[in-house]
């Protein structure tokens, strides 16, 4: 039996500049009394688009360190607590809505009471449509990433604007449209490919194919739009690609390229959209057999007797053409910390390390110095 599980979300609002029109009217969506969580990166965007017309806002939270840990959302929760705090403005990628799902959660624990969200999402990597968020446990001399699936913290409103996508880094940006492929092609890893996720995933990473296919070597996209090389509207494409890959989180489970990435963040620090342009190819490659003929569907009416091998050569290129690292060994981890993210992946995660088929101990071993 094939089923959708579906999440309580209100309303995803898109298109150029919408953010500046619901700014004044949250409470349409019964958000109350916002607090802003965001990055200091996205201080000055932020207070001269949309902030200043928060209707009844009462704060802004900026200290929300990567990967969220638990004293970063400790510090969060007090914060909203002491203002009193009705509802969460998300505005930044997916560190910031992971952020403001945690305290949501908390803050029920704490209040009896759930902060509704308003995500205005600046990266591709959809954690806006989802009820999953880690929160690093960093008491201990090794931190570690757990996983949470919170129904009531996804966010209640999202805003798909373009034009809050102008600033991002060029490699942060990149990097979280392949987190994005990532959703939507280990999104495959327990349904077939008649289910809505698999429809709707392989029109979204046809869109990114697509617009990324075409997209300007080493530059920013703000240059790039000022010297005509993207629009608005290839900024909104992507948008609507990870929306698309990620449009229903609560009916599909993820795989080991997301449970590698997981370990890789939370443990070592590497940015969370960089794991799936070092991971999602070669996973994608060594579980082929276990995936069949399911990842046909992402390659475009194209017949393969090795859909995985084919589309995992697909990414792979396109992370290379993009110019983003597909190496642990570009980021600063000593090479025997392969044998402590082994020894963590088994531990946690053993039916998705299983996905490797027999001896999967040995190919995971094998996978992790490949992508080393």
């Amino acid at each position: 039996m094939d089923k959708l599980n579906l999440l309580p979300q209100k309303t995803v609002l898109w298109g150029k500049g919408v953010v500046r029109d619901i700014a004044p009217r949250l409470s349409d969506w019964g958000l109350e009394r916002p607090v802003i969580f965001s990055a200091p990166a996205l201080k000055a965007a932020g207070e001269t688009s949309f902030w200043p017309s928060l209707a009844g806002r009462v704060g802004t939270m900026l200290d929300l360190p990567a990967h969220v840990p638990e004293s970063g959302v400790a510090a969060a929760l007090r914060y909203c607590i002491g203002r009193d705090a009705g509802s969460i403005v998300a505005h930044g990628g997916g560190s910031v809505l992971d952020a403001a799902k945690a305290v949501s959660y908390l803050h029920h624990q704490q209040t009896g009471r759930y902060l509704p969200i308003a995500a205005v999402p600046t990266t591709l990597s959809g954690s806006e449509f989802s009820h999953y968020f880690g929160i690093t446990e960093d008491r201990d001399s090794e931190k570690f990433k757990r996983s949470y699936a919170i129904v009531e913290t996804v966010p209640t409103l999202v805003v798909l604007d373009p034009t809050m996508l102008v600033d991002t880094p060029r490699s942060l940006l990149l990097s979280s449209a392949i987190k994005a492929i990532d959703h939507a092609v280990e999104g495959m890893r327990q349904v077939g490919s008649d289910h809505p996720h698999a429809v709707l995933a392989a029109d979204g990473v046809g869109r990114f194919f697509s617009v990324l296919g075409r997209w300007p070597v080493a530059i920013e996209s703000k240059r790039a739009l000022d010297a005509g090389l993207i629009s608005l509207d290839d900024l909104l494409q992507l948008q609507l690609a990870a929306w698309h890959c990620y449009f229903s989180p609560a009916s599909v489970v993820y795989g080991l390229s997301h449970r590698i990435g997981h370990i890789l963040g939370g443990t070592f620090g590497l940015p969370h959209s960089a794991t799936s342009c070092i991971t999602l190819a070669p996973v994608i490659e060594a579980c082929s057999l276990f995936y069949g003929d399911k990842l046909g569907i992402f390659l475009d009416g194209e017949r393969s007797p090795d859909p995985g091998a084919l589309l995992a050569k697909r990414i792979g290129s396109l992370v290379r053409v993009l110019g983003l690292a597909d190496r642990i060994s570009a980021f600063d981890i000593e090479p025997d910390a392969r044998h402590r993210i082994s020894a963590l992946l088994r531990a946690h995660y053993p039916k998705e390390v299983a996905d490797l088929g027999t001896q999967a101990d040995d190919k995971l071993d094998a996978l992790l110095e490949r992508i080393w």
